[in-house]
């Protein structure tokens, strides 16, 4: 698509959306300020991270990214220094059979009010959220903690109610982590669940300045004593981003605008076109990629989340028919325009995934089988991906690799093979029969199904569903696509979905353990549908053999070589049961304008991620470069 036709398009869609103008930076200069793209706020009011908040998101908004902090940080890029202490100044601490983990915690750490921070703030955090089911940590502290003691302000010991060798992940922050509570302003809130917590204390390196009362704004200024928090005690220079703005950008169109206009600094997600025609024009922009697909690859799995709660996709022959008739080609086209990594596996194809599980289970995929009821199926085919690549070579021949090992990194391995006569006899054998066109479920009514999607937050994954709903509803499933827009996430946590273009499953990244997703798939945590489910497991899977891997998992170190094999034993068992639908990895288009910032993190310099829904992006904030010849305030 020319970009004078995308533009016109995009200027129309302006109209409806607030305040473009720079009105919401008046009187703080702009050469001072990195501009991210955010979401509007249901709840502008609420800045408690611990408590759901009545739509709020936090995650979206600077208070995740910019004020709270925890023990320690995981790279999701990985790297020889991925492991980062935070709170904590080493390691955690495991006795012999991993039923007491020890913390010992920076000196010198306080909150933007001046109170210190200590061990008393860790464990206030954790025993407030036992108490108080409901609040974000609450099932994993109930689950894991018997009791916690701290001897002195800088140690903490944690006594656990049974071996788990990866309870330190849960003050880890990949994406995000348990944060640190500030005991001093909740203790004096008479309930922590509907406490709104404004103005918020910061324990990071920002603090609020100010915030639009409608949700479209939230606007962070750098802390007189930015050097007391755990950023900056290790930091070497001042951070030369002075104020930090999360602004509603509209959709994905009015994001290309604005970042061409030079008002969007950071951008989170858009459409693939936008990106192409960026990269393809600007001379100020930069990407991870310098090449085709440009994208950043987040360790994040985006499927096809069935609500296993819910019949029929309680039945796994349903969940396999419903994934051979998919055509993934189809799918990566009308998504990413052919810029997707394909994933037949449960783990995303990105960091050390394609060297720890892809690769050396390409023989077991290859080789293993599904009975439809008729008959026995060899389901897999590795060549998907090459297809792909060749659909998009005309487009971009030059950048396209033509090695097989490369052509695997950069579209994938392989996909399920599109099967309808096999899809067929799944569905005939759960009790499904034909009628005309449409199959009839086995209480003799229609078989429907309201695939959710977010919309356009996340533009690659709306269109994702699109087209798979259109191949459903061809396949005589009348398939209807639902926006759940801002209310997305309470949705799918509550179970108020049939199935979701989503995802639940999302790993470390540069390390095999995929801990961070699966220790919470334990049916442990399982929340009857209406109530909150704890993270992740949004598609309420339970099984006795998920649970054993899971427990298995618990008892063995971190970096044991027994993970890499657990985690097999889990993708295997995801194959077989098809509790989700695996599409593919979450590439990101994520433009970063240069006009008033520099160093941003690329693959050739992976200091951080860039996302601004990642809390990692502090990192990225606090090592941004001012561009010497950005224009003149």
């Amino acid at each position: 698509m020319k970009f004078r036709k995308y533009a016109a398009i995009a200027l129309l869609s302006l109209m409806a959306l607030p305040a473009f103008a720079q009105d919401f930076i008046a009187g703080i200069p702009r050469n001072e300020t990195l501009i991210i793209q955010g979401t509007p706020q249901q709840n502008a009011d609420w800045f408690n991270v611990w408590a759901p908040g009545g739509g709020a998101a936090a995650n979206l908004n600077g208070l995740q990214q910019l004020t709270t902090d925890t023990l320690w940080f995981i790279n999701p890029e990985g790297g020889k220094d991925a492991w980062q202490n935070a709170l904590a100044s080493e390691p955690p601490s495991y006795n012999a059979d991993f039923t007491e983990m020890t913390v010992k915690l920076r000196k010198g750490i306080f909150w933007s009010d001046g109170v210190e921070f200590t061990s008393d703030d860790v464990v206030y955090t954790v025993q407030t959220q036992i108490d108080h089911p409901g609040m974000a940590w609450s099932a994993p502290f109930t689950v894991n903690v018997a009791s916690i003691e701290n001897p002195d302000p800088q140690t903490v010991v944690f006594h656990l109610k049974k071996p788990n060798s990866r309870f330190h992940t849960l003050f880890t922050v990949r994406w995000n982590a348990a944060w640190i509570m500030p005991k001093h302003v909740f203790e004096k809130a008479a309930d922590p669940l509907s406490f709104n917590n404004n103005p918020p204390v910061s324990l990071g390196p920002y603090q609020l300045q100010s915030y639009d009362k409608g949700g479209n704004w939230t606007i962070w200024k750098l802390r007189d004593d930015w050097q007391r928090t755990s950023i900056g005690l290790a930091a070497a220079q001042p951070p030369e981003v002075k104020y930090v703005v999360y602004r509603a950008a509209g959709n994905p169109e009015a994001r290309v605008i604005e970042q061409r206009n030079h008002n969007l600094d950071v951008i989170n997600d858009m459409a693939p076109e936008g990106m192409f025609s960026i990269m393809r024009d600007s001379k100020s922009t930069a990407s991870w990629l310098k090449g085709f697909p440009f994208a950043h690859p987040d360790p994040t799995l985006p499927s096809v989340l069935f609500n296993t709660k819910k019949a029929p996709f309680d039945n796994k022959d349903v969940r396999w028919a419903l994934a051979l008739l998919i055509d993934i080609r189809e799918v990566a086209l009308g998504s990413y325009r052919g810029a997707a990594n394909i994933a037949a596996l449960a783990t995303p194809p990105t960091g050390s995934a394609p060297d720890d599980y892809y690769a050396p289970m390409q023989d077991w995929l290859t080789n293993f089988e599904l009975d439809t009821g008729s008959r026995k199926i060899k389901p897999y085919d590795p060549n998907i991906s090459a297809q792909i690549a060749n659909m998009v070579r005309s487009q971009w021949a030059d950048q396209i690799p033509t090695d097989p090992a490369k052509l695997q990194r950069t579209f994938g391995f392989g996909w399920w093979k599109k099967d309808v006569e096999a899809a067929t006899e799944l569905l005939q054998k759960a009790g499904f029969k034909k009628s005309g066109r449409q199959w009839v479920k086995p209480d003799g009514t229609p078989f429907t199904i309201r695939l959710q999607v977010e919309g356009d937050a996340i533009p690659t994954l709306a269109r994702a569903g699109t087209v798979i709903a259109q191949q459903w509803t061809q396949a005589g499933i009348a398939t209807k696509v639902d926006v759940a827009g801002p209310t997305n996430g309470q949705r799918l946590s509550t179970g108020d979905f049939e199935a979701a273009i989503y995802w639940s499953i999302e790993t470390w990244g540069g390390h095999p353990d995929l801990s961070f997703f699966l220790d919470s798939y334990h049916s442990e945590f399982i929340k009857p549908v209406g109530q909150i489910q704890p993270p992740r497991n949004l598609q309420r899977w339970q099984d006795p053999r998920l649970d054993q891997i899971i427990e298995r998992n618990r008892s063995i170190a971190f970096d044991s070589p027994d993970v890499a094999k657990l985690g097999q034993d889990f993708l295997k068992l995801a194959v077989e049961e098809m509790p989700m639908i695996p599409l593919m990895a979450y590439n990101k288009f994520a433009p970063l304008d240069t006009t008033y910032w520099t160093n941003y993190p690329s693959v050739d310099n992976p200091y951080s991620a860039s996302g601004p829904n990642w809390s990692n992006i502090r990192y990225m904030v606090v090592g941004l470069k001012a561009n010497p010849d950005a224009p003149k305030p």
